[in-house]
């Protein structure tokens, strides 16, 4: 790998580790200037690697310059002298040197984990930190994925170091009273970092994969440890196991998405499907049912190809269950997708239209599907309601995809 190559790798790997560790060191209030001397620190290697050769051991390196930049930092900075030194000098635990070790690495990444996902803190700018912070993407990157501009994400993250900083959110684990209160919260931002990057409307098909990578990466870091290792967290890695494993197969080769019935099976992952298999296995060792458990056992069956009527009374009893434990219209109305495969469409129609939600264009897209080869007339009519109301472009795609076919069904029946 050579220079131009090696830093952006470095910097995607190593950066969120010593911003991690950095904050834990001075504070969550000092995040900018743990940013700062991260950044300073790569600006350093490429001046530096880009004039003579690139040192036997990188990381090694970049942790040396992070380390004597940061000495740098607290020599002269006056407020650190005055103020903060000597709180820190009461602390028996706390050293000037900065602990780069890869126990310390790990133990920051889980505590900021839990900082950048203060309650305190909008759902926006939780995805926006982490992203930034926690895995290491750049501010175009973090633009594109939410599709906003570098002004706008500088905007978010700003206000929400400014929170942190009100707030005097600590960048620790929580203590185990308080821990799955704030687990959950934990969750549910990597759960919307995940559909960030595998519903995101970006071009960038390497951006979007990395996005759940990372997601699922944040994911086996609670499960690594003993605290936050519980069921929900297992069943969550497992459920976007499972929607990886079909990433490759839900775009063809133009960019276009391939609905789920058309996919090629032999792009799907099933090393990814094997391991969401283990650790759903695992989520099964609690007393508590989560939302995550269902969506892990609905995404299960979805990755059984066969379209099989025991499939779809898995998945329609799966989301009765889900309803049960936390009610949303869009999981109403995927339950009425898999009523119509289990037992008829005209009695899903029935309790599709029961919903009534007029305002978005998933429901009119379902009932143009569960109208085809029923009534052509309120197929077509419902397809054209649901292209009206949407905005994505992929959106829009599938849904001119379903009135082609839609008129190719009623022109062969005419013939």
């Amino acid at each position: 790998m050579n220079n131009r190559e090696l830093i952006p790798h470095l910097f995607r790997t190593e950066y969120r580790k010593i911003v991690s560790v950095l904050c834990k060191h001075f504070g969550a209030d000092k995040i900018e200037i743990a940013e700062d001397i991260a950044s300073d620190t790569f600006l350093t290697a490429a001046e530096s690697w880009g004039q003579s050769q690139i040192p036997p051991n990188p990381i090694a390196w970049l942790y040396s310059v992070a380390k004597n930049k940061a000495k740098s930092y607290m020599q002269r900075d006056t407020l650190f002298e005055n103020k903060i030194s000597k709180e820190i000098l009461k602390s028996s635990d706390t050293k000037s040197e900065l602990d780069l070790s890869p126990e310390n690495i790990t133990d920051s990444q889980l505590q900021m984990m839990f900082a950048i996902c203060h309650p305190s803190i909008s759902t926006e700018a939780q995805i926006g930190l982490s992203l930034r912070i926690l895995c290491g993407f750049g501010i175009d990157e973090i633009a594109d994925a939410f599709l906003s501009n570098k002004e706008t994400i500088n905007k978010r993250l700003f206000r929400a170091k400014e929170k942190l900083r009100e707030e005097k959110v600590k960048i620790e684990v929580p203590v185990a009273s308080d821990i799955n209160e704030r687990l959950e919260t934990v969750l549910t931002t990597i759960y919307l970092l995940f559909n960030e990057g595998y519903y995101s409307e970006s071009q960038n098909s390497i951006l979007r994969k990395d996005m759940c990578l990372e997601a699922m990466r944040l994911c086996y870091m609670l499960i690594e440890n003993n605290d936050t290792n519980q069921p929900s967290v297992n069943a969550l890695l497992s459920l976007m196991c499972f929607h990886a494993s079909r990433f490759e197969a839900r775009i063809n080769e133009k960019g276009e998405p391939v609905l789920y019935q058309e996919q090629d099976v032999t792009l799907w992952d099933t090393e990814l499907i094997r391991k969401g298999e283990y650790f759903l296995t695992n989520a099964a060792k609690g007393p508590t049912l989560s939302k995550y458990h269902v969506e892990a056992a609905i995404a299960y069956w979805h990755t059984h190809k066969a379209d099989t009527k025991e499939k779809w009374e898995n998945i329609l009893q799966l989301y009765n269950a889900l309803l049960q434990i936390e009610y949303s219209p869009i999981a109403a109305l995927n339950r009425t997708y898999a009523l119509s495969k289990a037992n008829s469409k005209k009695e899903a129609i029935i309790e599709a239209e029961n919903l009534q939600l007029t305002d978005n264009h998933y429901y009119y897209s379902l009932l143009g599907e569960l109208y085809t080869g029923i009534d052509y007339s309120k197929a077509k009519d419902n397809y054209q309601k649901a292209l009206a109301l949407t905005k994505k472009s992929t959106e829009k795609q599938l849904i001119e995809g379903k009135m082609e076919r839609l008129r190719d069904i009623s022109n062969s029946s005419i013939d």
